[in-house]
Formats: C-alpha cells, sequence, structure tokens
C-alpha cells in the first residue's frame, strides 16, 4: 500500500496529540479528565468532520412539520428533524445521530433516518468527505427521484448501509462494490432503481462479508438469475430480501440448500420467477419463508416439512390447489401460517395439534369445505385468525382456548346454529367478524370494535345471559344495517370507555338520543335511519366526525358544533335544515370533510376577511340548497389542502388502511376515511364505504350562483372532481381550469356561460367526465387529447358551438350565431336596437298567427310550411341526478 509524505506526518502528529492527551489525563481526577478526552478529541484532533457535517446541513432542506409522512408513527416509531440539533459552537460527537470513534474521533455512524431530509446528494456532497463512516442511514429521505451517486463507493469503510425509501432512480452504480466491508446492504424502494449485471456479480464478489441484502423493490429484470449468483458466492447471508423486484430465473431446492446460514428469505411478488421446491431434502436454519404472489401452482409442497426451523412461513396469494397436507404439523415452530388467497379446498385435516405455538393463521379466500377442525380451538397462543370467505359450514364449537384472541374474521361462510358464549368472553378481544352466516336467534345485529376495526354481527342471534359486556374494553359500537332493539341504547349510553358510535343505515325513528351528546367520544355516526327533530344544543368538545345524513333533522345548524375544534368530518347533508352557511365553522382549521348538501340552506355566502378558513379541507360539497350570489372566492382561496397535488394532501391520521379481497382473491390495501359517502362522480352516483384519501371535491351544483365563475379555482390543483352544474353563471370558463391536471369530472352545465371553451382544458389528461351543456358557448370545440373521447352529450344546448363531434363543421368564413353578452353590445357587431325592433315584429306576426288559427283550426298547410311533415314529437325529459 502507498503512502505519502503528508499521511505520515499527519499520523506522527495525531500519535503525539494522542500521547499528550494521555499523560495530562493521568495527573487529573478520573471524571475530569473523561470529559477533557471526548471533547478534546473530537474538537482539537477532527475539525474537518464537524466542517463536513455543518456543510452537508446546508446542501439539504428538513421538514420538520410534525404531521408530515417522515413522522408518521407507524413507519418512523423515532422519527425527529435530527440535524436541527447540530450547532456550531457545540462538540459534534454530542450532536443526535453522530457517533464517533472513541479514540481517533472520527465520525463513524450516523443515522439521519425518518428526520425529514428533503433534497438532492451531489456528487460533491460533503458527505462523501467522511471517509471513515463505518454506519449510514438515511431511510425515509427523499432526493427527488436524483440518480444514486457512485460516490457513496468511496466510503470504504462502511459495513452497513441504509438507502432505503430515498426517491433514488436508475442504476445502481457500479462503484457499490467497492464496498468490501459490507455486512448489510439495504436499498429497498426506491422507485426506478435497478441492478445490472456485472454490478450485482461483482458486489457479491468483493463483499464477502454480506449478511443482509434488502433490495426490495429495485428491478432485477436486467439480471439473468440473480438468486443463482448469490447461491454461488455468499454463503454467509442471513437474510435476504428481494421481493417486488422482477425476478428472472428459478428457485431450486440447490439454490435454497446452499444458504446454510440463511434464516429469513423474502422473493413475495415475483411473478415472473418458478418456484422448484417440491424435492427439498436439506436442513436449513430458515426461519421466515416470504413466498406470496409467486404464482406458485399445484399443491403445498410437502417438502416444506423439512424446514423445521420455520416460524413464519407466507404463500398467499398464489394459485396453490388441493388441501393442507398432513406434513404441515412437523413445524412444531410455526407461529404465522398464511395461506390465503389461493384455491385450496377440501375439509381441513386435524393438523393443528402439533402447532402449539401458532399466533397467527390465515386461511381466507379459499374453498375449504366441512366443520372447522376441532384442533384449532385447543390453540392457546393464538392471537388472529381470519377463515373468512370459504365454504365452512356446521355450528362453532362450545368450547376455545383462545385467551390471547384479538381477532376473529369467520365472515362469508356457510356457519350455523347458536354464537356459542366465548365469542365475547375474551377480554382481549378487538376485532371480530361472523356476518353473512347462517346464525340462528332473534334479531339483533351487532357490532363492537376498536377504534379502526369492527366486529360484526349481521345475523339473528340473543345474546346470553353469562356475557358481560362490561369485562371487554369496549372501544367503538356499530350498529349496522339491521333493525336494532332500542332498549340496548342505554347499555352504549352508560359506557365511559366508547369512542366510537355508529348506528348508520337502520330504521332508528324520534328524536336525537340526549345520552349521544352528554356521553364522551370521538365519532358520530347515525347516517341513513328516520331521526327527526333538531340537533341538541351540546356535543362533545373531542368529537373528529360527525355524520347524521339521510335523516329528517330540522331547524338551524347547530353552532355548538364550532366548539369541537379537533373536527375533521362534518356530514348534515340530505335533512332538513333551514339556516343560512354557517360562517361560524371557520375557526374549524382541522375539517377535511364538510357536507351540507340536500338542506334547505339560503341566501349569499359572506365575504370573510379571514385569510385561513378550512385549510384543510379536500370535500365542500353544499349542493342542492338555495344558496345565492356569486361563488364564495375568499373560502376557495382559503381551500390550502386543494392547491396541492397528489398523496400529499393527505397528511393526518384520521384516514386508515382498511384489507380485503378482490374477486381473485388478491390482497389490496384501501387507504380512506373512516366514514361513507355518496358523491356525485362523472356523471353519476358514486358511493363510497370508505372515502378515498384521493377524493378530492367541490359540488356547488343546484343552487342560485350567478356572476363569474373565478380564476382562482385553477390554483386547487389537487382537484379531482368540480361541479358548479345548475346555478345562474355568466361569462367566459376561465382559462385557469387547464391548471387543474388531476380533474376528473368537471360538470359546468346548465348556466349562463358564454364565450368559447378554452383550449387550455385539453392539458387536463385525467379528464374522463366533462358536461358543458345547455349553455350560450360558441366557436369550435378544441380537438386533441381527452377532448376527442367526448361525445355529443357534453355540449348539448350550445347552439354556437361547431366541430367534432358535432355534425355542425366549423366555417372560417361564416360567422357562428352569437350571444348578446354582459360586457357590451358591440361585441358581437350588434346592439340592442335591432334586438328590439326583431321582437317586436316577432311578436306581431305571432300574435296575428294565432288569432288566424284559433278562427280557423289547425290547417293541415299551415301544419306543413312550419312542422315539415307529419309527425307527433314526444317531449323528451331528462333526468339529472346530483348530489349525495
Amino acid at each position: 500500500m502507498y503512502y505519502n509524505s503528508a499521511d505520515v506526518r499527519e499520523d506522527n502528529h495525531r500519535y503525539n496529540r494522542i500521547a499528550l492527551l494521555s499523560r495530562l489525563m493521568s495527573r487529573t481526577p478520573a471524571s475530569v479528565s473523561a470529559s477533557f478526552s471526548a471533547f478534546a478529541i473530537s474538537t482539537q484532533l477532527n475539525p474537518e468532520d464537524r466542517t463536513a457535517l455543518l456543510h452537508f446541513k446546508t446542501q439539504l432542506i428538513t421538514i420538520d412539520n410534525p404531521f408530515s409522512e417522515f413522522y408518521d408513527e407507524d413507519v418512523c416509531p423515532h422519527g425527529y428533524p435530527k440535524m436541527s440539533t447540530w450547532d456550531n459552537g457545540t462538540d459534534c460527537c454530542s450532536w443526535m445521530s453522530v457517533t464517533c470513534d472513541s479514540v481517533t474521533g472520527h465520525v463513524i455512524g450516523l443515522d439521519l433516518s425518518c428526520s425529514g431530509l428533503v433534497g438532492n446528494i451531489h456528487p460533491n456532497s460533503t458527505l462523501f468527505h467522511l471517509i471513515h463512516l463505518q454506519t449510514l442511514n438515511l431511510a425515509r429521505s427523499d432526493f427527488y427521484g436524483s440518480e444514486l451517486p457512485s460516490q457513496f463507493g468511496e466510503l470504504v469503510s462502511l459495513t452497513h448501509l441504509n438507502l432505503s425509501y430515498c426517491e433514488f432512480e436508475g442504476d445502481i452504480p457500479s462503484q457499490i462494490s467497492h464496498l468490501s466491508k459490507l455486512q448489510s446492504l439495504d436499498l429497498s424502494f426506491n422507485d426506478g432503481l435497478s441492478w445490472k449485471e456485472s454490478t450485482w456479480k461483482r458486489m457479491l464478489q468483493n463483499a464477502t462479508a454480506l449478511r443482509e441484502i434488502v433490495s426490495d423493490g429495485t428491478i432485477m429484470s436486467k439480471i439473468k438469475s440473480p438468486l443463482s449468483l448469490i447461491a454461488n458466492m455468499s454463503s454467509s447471508l442471513v437474510t435476504l430480501s428481494l421481493a417486488q423486484s422482477e425476478i428472472r430465473g428459478s428457485l431450486t431446492n440447490d439454490i435454497l440448500c446452499s444458504f446454510p446460514n440463511l434464516q429469513k428469505l423474502n422473493l413475495a411478488n415475483n411473478q415472473d420467477m418458478l418456484i422448484r421446491l417440491s424435492k427439498l431434502s436439506c436442513t436449513t436454519s430458515l426461519s421466515i419463508l416470504d413466498l406470496s404472489y409467486c404464482v406458485i401452482q399445484g399443491s403445498i409442497f410437502s417438502s416444506f416439512s423439512n424446514l423445521t426451523y420455520l416460524t413464519s412461513l407466507i404463500l398467499k396469494g398464489n394459485d396453490l390447489n388441493g388441501s393442507i397436507p398432513l406434513s404441515l404439523s412437523n413445524l412444531h415452530h410455526l407461529t404465522h401460517l398464511d395461506l390465503s388467497g389461493n384455491n385450496l379446498s377440501g375439509q381441513i385435516p386435524n393438523v393443528f395439534e402439533s402447532l402449539t405455538n401458532l399466533q397467527t393463521l390465515s386461511l381466507r379466500g379459499n374453498n375449504f369445505q366441512g366443520k372447522l377442525p376441532s384442533s384449532l380451538f385447543t390453540l392457546t397462543q393464538l392471537s388472529q385468525l381470519d377463515c373468512s370467505s370459504n365454504k365452512f359450514e356446521g355450528p362453532l364449537s362450545d368450547k376455545a382456548a383462545f385467551s390471547n384472541l384479538t381477532k376473529l374474521f369467520l365472515q362469508d361462510n356457510l356457519l350455523n346454529g347458536t354464537i356459542p358464549w366465548w365469542v365475547l368472553s375474551f377480554k382481549s378481544m378487538r376485532s371480530l367478524d361472523l356476518s353473512n352466516n347462517r346464525f340462528v336467534g332473534h334479531t339483533i345485529g351487532v357490532i363492537l370494535s376498536t377504534f379502526h376495526s369492527f366486529l360484526s354481527f349481521t345475523n339473528w342471534y340473543i345474546f346470553p345471559s353469562q356475557v358481560n359486556f362490561h369485562g371487554i374494553n369496549l372501544f367503538s359500537l356499530i350498529l349496522v344495517s339491521t333493525q336494532w332493539l332500542m332498549t340496548f341504547l342505554p347499555f352504549f349510553c352508560n359506557t365511559t370507555s366508547l369512542f366510537d358510535i355508529n348506528l348508520s343505515h337502520n330504521n332508528f325513528t324520534g328524536t336525537f338520543p340526549k345520552c349521544l351528546s352528554n356521553s364522551s367520544h370521538n365519532t358520530l355516526d347515525i347516517q341513513m335511519n328516520k331521526f327527526h327533530g333538531t340537533l341538541p344544543d351540546t356535543f362533545p368538545r373531542d368529537l373528529k366526525a360527525v355524520n347524521v345524513n339521510g335523516n329528517r333533522f330540522e331547524g338551524l345548524l347547530p353552532k355548538t358544533l364550532s366548539n369541537c375544534t379537533g373536527l375533521v368530518d362534518l356530514n348534515l347533508g340530505n335533512n332538513q335544515f333551514e339556516d343560512i352557511f354557517p360562517n361560524w365553522l371557520q375557526n374549524l382549521t382541522e375539517l377535511e370533510i364538510l357536507v351540507l348538501q340536500g338542506n334547505k340552506l339560503y341566501g349569499p355566502i359572506a365575504e370573510l376577511k379571514s385569510e385561513n378558513i378550512f385549510p384543510r379541507l379536500i370535500i365542500f360539497d353544499i349542493s342542492c340548497n338555495n344558496f345565492s350570489g356569486s361563488l364564495p372566492k375568499v373560502y376557495i382561496k382559503s381551500f390550502q389542502a386543494m392547491k396541492i397535488l397528489g398523496d400529499k394532501v393527505h397528511d393526518l391520521n384520521y384516514y386508515i388502511e382498511t384489507g380485503g379481497t378482490v374477486g381473485d382473491g388478491e390482497d389490496i390495501e384501501v387507504q380512506g376515511y373512516d366514514d361513507s359517502v355518496t358523491a356525485t362522480i362523472k356523471g353519476a352516483n358514486t358511493p363510497f364505504a370508505k372515502i378515498p384519501t384521493v377524493f378530492v371535491n367541490i359540488d356547488l351544483s343546484e343552487n342560485k350562483f350567478e356572476g363569474d365563475i373565478p380564476d382562482i379555482i385553477g390554483e386547487l390543483q389537487g382537484l379531482r372532481d368540480l361541479n358548479l352544474s345548475h346555478n345562474r353563471l355568466v361569462g367566459h370558463i376561465p382559462h385557469s381550469l387547464g391548471n387543474l391536471t388531476n380533474l376528473e369530472s368537471l360538470d359546468l352545465s346548465s348556466n349562463m356561460l358564454t364565450g368559447k371553451i378554452p383550449s387550455e382544458l385539453t392539458n387536463l389528461n385525467f379528464l374522463e367526465a366533462l358536461n358543458l351543456s345547455q349553455n350560450q358557448l360558441v366557436g369550435s370545440i378544441p380537438e386533441g387529447k381527452q377532448f376527442d373521447t367526448f361525445l355529443n352529450d357534453s355540449y348539448l344546448g350550445n347552439m354556437g358551438l361547431c366541430g367534432l363531434p358535432l355534425s355542425l363543421q366549423c366555417n372560417n368564413n361564416v360567422p357562428q350565431p352569437q350571444y348578446q353578452s354582459s360586457e357590451g353590445e358591440d361585441k358581437f357587431g350588434f346592439g340592442w336596437k335591432p334586438v328590439a325592433i326583431g321582437y317586436a315584429c316577432g311578436m306581431v306576426f305571432g300574435i296575428g298567427l294565432g288569432w288566424f288559427v284559433f278562427w280557423l283550426g289547425k290547417p293541415q298547410w299551415l301544419v306543413i310550411i312550419f312542422d315539415g311533415k307529419w309527425i307527433k314529437r314526444r317531449a323528451r325529459i331528462t333526468l339529472f341526478s346530483f348530489g349525495l
């Protein structure tokens, strides 16, 4: 190895200074020498690392918004803007996320994961001056889809490198193979980041100490057989995770057996890979195996029984058939088994007697038949059991040893008999769904659940007397789609731990229950019932959501809702409230959903001076009322959340993720607000069981608004649906609407709009529904992109329009029919006097003709002149459906 004279001199100086410090410390008390040592080594021997860190800090932006996705507790439980603690006047080794060598003072560890970092890491970044770094973690940063700098390969001392979820793109640089000391590499889920075969091969050859490779979501389709290359070069691997990486080639018995130390293997979502493990004969250390969504066909490999150390086996979402083999009973250490979303069938054998350590079991979405095996109910460690969407039949076992059970899903089967008492006897139970079976008993229809979970009985049943509801840690009560016994109402009124109340979609009658306004809860959903009267004067201050849509409430809107400062969702639609617009709601800065549709609200909406009205609102529906005056420009200008594109609009924790299956058994994850709504989307009423987080909507239709459409609507670039139809709007369609590039549905029909259709609207690449009918628009219809897909219905009732898809072609030499504009009589080439003369002459002629017909009847010659032919015309009735 080559050393230059400068390196030798620097090493000598460093050695002399350390020796001097050692002598000084030997003459001072221990406590003093320890603190003096840490400061002296880091500041006197290593000022260049501190300078590099401070300069690196200036090259990036730190997002410190606590609601940002960078600090989502589920993703980043310890998220914090760590670089905010870096101060030039302090010891860099004391900074958060920085680790220094105790002898040399060099920075050897840097953990900036979940720190809100945004920007680009340039090739000349001072990060690459920290050549002594051994561990580097930048996970969950946003580097704008930039390329992965090759300079990472200069940090040759690295043993652990984590660049997951950093938004890097392009090819992984070959210099990554220079990191020969690497033990752990995580490049997972960088959109578009891909491996070349030469880079992959060279890294495996050089980094012989690699114990962990996590490259989920990176593209490996350029590599002929990446698993074979690993098997030949990396026998030290403990963790290999290449999920969703477009792997080609096969996973064979020989490859799997070539990893003697492998404990975790995740190859999920690789549909071009062949799995050939039917003759697996070796014994491995494998404890976690995930082969979900790999298009595995045939029966479950009986050879899996040789993997005796398995604790987790996940085979969901494949094309497996047959039944569960008895050989799985050999997996005594198994704690998690997921066979959901396959084509497994037949009756389940008693394989669970020896699987006593099982904690989670999912058989959902198969074709299993017969009774649930009795051994299933003896698993004392089981916490989650999902046997839903099968053809299980017969009664449930009278006894169960599920003392730790938190979730039980048995819905969508053929189970019958009465529901045994143990179903509600476990204090640990949080989610239970027994709906869509054949249980018998009296009508009760109950759902008990935790926040963001649910327990569902949409069956016929009466609870036995030994069930003690007060022994259950009850967080939520949902009574859906059944006729509920009103005598049960005092139960949840007296439940102090109740957070959510959902009595929706029933046949409740009477006035609003007072106990619901006095109790403390977060959400109240009584939509689609027959409650009447007025709403109470008081509401719990902690309310997050109120939905009384589809009842018969009347009177004034309750002003006390303005005290619920944390309110996110307010739906008062489809009642009979009679009031002016509730301007007193403007202080609810957390509000995201406001639905007042289908009431008797009236009058103009006041132009307030505040600039912070509903900054987080993403659904604003006040359609089907009697509002008048101009459109509420001040409100529209304040809708800050609607000005943001994409999912960044939704950074609150009110929306949830719900799981489900589609027709082929595939798992789906749906993000949405924990509320249901029906909206007019693309001209049709669309029900949402959960409001999607991407749903950004303004609906002001079927009112009496007048005046122009304000240009500021064009600033709301997050909008997906805009409906201003059936009002009295005039003037031109704003060119700024062409900025709404997320727009999928635009309805401006049945107004008095004039002028041409702006060509900028052709920029709306996602526009699927357009309705400009029944206005006074003129000129040629824009062509290109989405406009080529719209039919005549989009333009009916605009006599001055021409061009495709209309049959009237545009002739530039012949002026098109024009409409009188409020902007001046000279705009169209004639004034009001000729029009008045024409109307007068027409009226005289009409009166004369009417007198003539009255005395002579309806002569056929007159009919032929004005009607053209003998046809009885049938009036057409056009139905429009709007609102929730």
